[in-house]
């Protein structure tokens, strides 16, 4: 039987099958979602008609996908959607595809509500697809945000997903290294910075060191590189009684947060993600009127 005149149901198999002979740890979901995004159907269509054939194009754009699954390229990049706090952000190669772990910086934040302004500036430092500062919009409806990335692709990327999720209207979005063009000051700060040493980047998983993009990934020698910078931008750009939030990598808490006490800032305390690995830092100034540590 040609790959033309399978079932659905049976390239789903044939599909699965050659991801599986590849190495992919979930072969039959990966298959299911890229024949879903080949077709253009819903999973519940899938499903439902599992012995309709399959037709050339169709087969054919199936086909490309998952030779590309195969090389490892990322899911997300291949679907062009990656879902990040219950929202489905559009990716693409400029930036990192969105992380669980990562919502451990929207939690920790949101758990402060009570302390912060009625209208809250926010400030994403290296915002990548915008997943944080998006997110943050959409549960603080009185909030306004600018995204920064020194990417004007990953900036572009931002500014789709602020418009996709309707907070466009009060996100805005800069080009630049950091936060050094900067000046006025932000009740909130949020950022997941590089942070894998150099001689770690080959041992990624090989979606992560062959797809995604190495300036967002790589730390510098030891990984802090990216903390060195952020620690005295975030003391200056942050209010006198705001609130910074900061991705931690995996056994990185003490030495990052002796980096910010050097630059005026104190720990707030410490969120742990679903791994039990501790990714979420805050960080207030000493003088601090609305916050307490944990």
């Amino acid at each position: 039987m040609s790959a033309a005149a399978a079932t659905r149901a049976e390239a789903l198999g044939a599909a699965a099958r050659r991801l599986g002979r590849a190495g992919i740890a979930a072969p039959r979901r990966d298959a299911r979602l890229l024949m879903q995004h080949a077709l253009g159907v819903a999973p519940e269509a899938l499903l439902a008609e599992g012995e309709a054939p399959l037709g050339a194009g169709e087969a054919r754009r199936l086909s490309a996908l998952v030779g590309r699954r195969c090389a490892r390229e990322p899911i997300a990049y291949l679907t062009g959607v990656r879902e990040f706090w219950s929202l489905d952000f559009a990716v693409d190669r400029s930036a990192l595809v969105p992380r669980p772990e990562t919502e451990t910086i929207v939690e920790a934040v949101l758990a402060q509500t009570g302390r912060l302004p009625a209208r809250p500036r926010l400030l994403d430092l290296g915002t990548g697809s915008g997943c944080l500062l998006v997110a943050l919009l959409s549960e603080l409806e009185g909030a306004v945000g600018l995204g920064v990335d020194i990417s004007a692709a990953a900036v572009s990327l931002a500014r789709a997903n602020a418009r996709r999720h309707g907070v466009a209207g009060r996100a805005s979005f800069a080009v630049a290294d950091w936060g050094a063009p900067l000046s006025r000051r932000f009740d909130i700060v949020v950022s997941n910075p590089p942070y894998v040493a150099e001689a770690s980047l080959a041992s990624l998983a090989p979606e992560v060191a062959r797809h995604e993009p190495r300036a967002a990934l790589a730390g510098g020698a030891d990984g802090y590189e990216s903390y060195r910078r952020l620690a005295p931008q975030i003391a200056r750009l942050l209010a006198a009684d705001g609130l910074a939030a900061v991705e931690l990598g995996a056994g990185m808490a003490n030495d990052v947060a002796a980096l910010f006490r050097a630059a005026g800032l104190v720990q707030m305390g410490r969120h742990r993600d679903l791994a039990g690995i501790d990714r979420c830092a805050l960080f207030a100034h000493a003088a601090r009127t609305r916050f307490s540590p944990e």
